[in-house]
């Protein structure tokens, strides 16, 4: 079964974009040293890691490739501009009118150093977004729910590929979740993230 039978593309970025741009109203300044799901990450280390792919994933979307496109996401600690507030939302939206774009999905692209198909970039940074956004919200006390359709395209790619009963997944070693779990907390577990963080 190929990627273009298993979701129909291109993809719609907004609704999780938009989810993400909503919550950053509740990050206050206090928050921004805050723990979060994302292991040596702290909430100011997150934010900018989001302002990084956001720009990332647009330009190669846009096949725009260079610098943003080139830097490895474990280049270094990321650091938060001061103009966050105002830079993040609008890339975002920026993002969401990249992939909006039928050639977007077409050919290969870059991102992260990383020569891929399109298609798998624009899965990619679409699960980005959702998986950035629910450690977002829980580092900051916040409520967390994404579209089904987002939802459905994060769990078919973090499908663990390897043969191995600890294969290590793209995000780390996936958490077991129950099968009838809700789809949010199923797709966390598959990121190696435990739905009931900070607890466990």
């Amino acid at each position: 079964m190929t990627v273009q039978d298993r979701t129909p593309y291109p993809l719609d970025f907004e609704p999780a974009a938009r989810r993400v741009v909503q919550l950053l109203d509740g990050v206050t300044d206090d928050r921004l040293s805050a723990p979060t799901p994302c292991e040596k990450y702290a909430v100011h280390h997150l934010l900018a890691h989001l302002v990084g792919l956001t720009a990332a994933f647009r330009d190669a979307a846009r096949k725009k490739l260079g610098p943003t496109t080139d830097t490895a996401p474990d280049a270094g600690m990321p650091v938060l501009a001061d103009d966050w507030r105002t830079r993040l939302p609008r890339q975002l939206d920026e993002l969401v009118a990249a992939w909006r774009d039928p050639d977007a999905w077409q050919g290969t692209t870059r991102a992260g150093g990383v020569t891929l198909p399109a298609e798998v970039a624009g899965r990619v940074a679409l699960n980005e977004v959702v998986l950035h956004g629910w450690d977002l919200a829980r580092a900051t006390g916040q409520v967390y729910s994404v579209d089904d359709a987002s939802l459905r395209s994060s769990y078919e790619l973090l499908e663990p590929t390897g043969d191995a009963p600890d294969d290590d997944g793209i995000f780390g070693v996936p958490v077991e979740v129950p099968e009838d779990a809700p789809l949010l907390d199923r797709v966390v577990g598959r990121a190696g993230r435990s739905p009931s963080w900070p607890a466990g």
